[in-house]
């Protein structure tokens, strides 16, 4: 049987959350406060902790760090679902809002026990423990790279695709959101259902709750027969939707409702089904300062951003970028039975130093467009037509938002950090490529363009 420590300091609530545990099966245990939890009873003892977010003494958030692996559930109002969401970034399994009926605090206890049942070392597998220190990430079916941010984004992926967990893909246009999407599918328990992926801004306002949400015959005018929308098409399986920012507010408050009660109504109708989906958000926009210029429902934000994913835009991803476009040359060499071609060095050079605004979306266009369009067996920089930025290009005015306000520096100190930077890279940059000095002058390789700039340092020109 499993064992739930309630603590939570109204006592009808509390009470009353006892009763229905007990009736379903657990064996509970109850205290008022964190402090009267931590005394009377052996926190690492129990199956799962349910605690309220505000309680006299200590917060609810306070247990996380009294325990070592035992889920929390977080309940919390309304009101506090700020709160909440930055309690299960300091690790919470979950959290409820207040008022919840008896099924959905049911629900979300046997999802936490399920996953974490699902979590526990086999007998036959190793421990993390005898695991080596250096270890690789699992790799991803379907995405290529090795950077560190990768590395740390394929880890991410593996902890939150087995839970049902809502979860925010954040990333430049190009970067892959949908290919995450896919993969947080193809190794959820949901694998064998569907998945079912909208571009909220492909489809016209005027249609967009209907095609999500389905209508019944008659609600609009050209309504003529009852449809099926695409959430309910998703049930059992994922939903994925795609620049979610432009959603219009009316479907977002019935994606909040989704969300909430797992339970839609079609447009025109006034019966509402029950829907078992796991939804996957994407964008390439500020949600929250959208939610601040009162363009999105902050309500929705906050529901949307439990566990959020941010993909790094391909400049900032190093060798992956060389890695990645001989992926895509034998890709499209095959295509057209073309498997002699390769990179010379000054394409190489080229693809390395191009800012990539369409991320991997653009590296691969340009290299189908030079495999078809290359005269010979060897891909050049021309054949790539890359806009290269030319060294005349001045830097931004903002180049130096980013770093912290310092005083003014001393007339000794900056000539000795200015010669010691132009001397690293006039030393270095016949054998390092922009990537390999930036790591090692801790800068990214946009800043090292722009002190190149600013120092009067121009690029070494490769030889062809």
């Amino acid at each position: 049987m499993k064992q739930i420590l309630i603590v939570e300091d109204e006592k009808v609530i509390r009470t009353a959350l006892k009763r229905l545990l007990e009736r379903n099966g657990y064996y509970t245990r109850t205290a008022g406060s964190v402090d009267e939890a931590n005394s009377q009873s052996d926190l690492n003892s129990f199956d799962l902790i349910i605690s309220d977010l505000r309680l006299p003494g200590e917060p609810g958030t306070q247990l996380i760090q009294l325990v070592k692996h035992v889920p929390i559930l977080i309940m919390t109002s309304y009101s506090s679902l700020k709160s909440a969401v930055e309690a299960m970034r300091m690790g919470a399994a979950d959290y409820i809002a207040k008022p919840f009926n008896h099924e959905e605090m049911l629900s979300a206890i046997a999802r936490i026990l399920d996953a974490t049942n699902g979590s526990q070392t086999k007998p036959n597998a190793p421990s993390k423990a005898s695991l080596p220190a250096n270890a690789a990430p699992q790799r991803i079916k379907g995405i290529i790279g090795s950077c560190q941010p990768m590395e740390e984004l394929f880890t991410r992926i593996s902890k939150v695709a087995p839970t049902d967990t809502t979860v925010l893909i954040l990333g430049e246009s190009g970067t892959g959101k949908e290919l995450v999407a896919q993969a947080l599918h193809d190794i959820s328990k949901r694998s064998k259902g569907p998945v079912i992926s909208v571009n909220c801004a492909a489809i016209p306002e005027n249609l967009i709750e209907s095609e999500l949400f389905g209508h019944e015959k008659g609600a609009f005018t050209g309504a003529h027969t009852r449809r099926q929308g695409l959430v309910e098409a998703a049930n059992g399986g994922t939903l994925f939707l795609d620049e979610i920012g432009e959603l219009p507010f009316e479907a977002q408050a019935r994606l909040l409702r989704l969300l909430q009660e797992k339970e839609i109504r079609r447009v025109g109708s006034v019966n509402s089904q029950k829907i078992d989906v796991r939804l996957v958000a994407a964008t390439h926009r500020n949600l929250k300062q959208l939610a601040k210029d009162g363009q999105f429902r902050e309500d929705l934000y906050y529901r949307l951003n439990v566990v959020a994913l941010r993909l790094p835009p391909l400049r900032d991803r190093g060798a992956d970028i060389t890695e990645l476009a001989h992926v895509m040359l034998k890709k499209y060499s095959a295509k057209i039975d073309q498997l002699q071609l390769q990179f010379s060095e000054c394409a190489l050079d080229a693809m390395n130093r191009y800012h990539w605004p369409g991320n991997v979306r653009e590296l691969e266009n340009a290299i189908e467009r030079a495999v078809i369009l290359c005269d010979s067996d060897l891909i050049t920089s021309q054949s790539l037509s890359l806009e290269i930025e030319p060294l005349s290009t001045p830097p931004s005015p903002n180049f130096l938002a980013s770093e912290p306000e310092q005083h003014e520096p001393d007339s000794k100190e900056l000539p000795s950090l200015e010669d010691y930077f132009q001397r690293f890279v006039l030393e270095n940059q016949d054998n390092m490529t922009e990537t390999a000095l930036a790591q090692k002058l801790g800068v990214s390789r946009k800043c090292l363009w722009e002190r190149r700039q600013r120092l009067g340092i121009p690029r070494k020109k490769t030889q062809k």
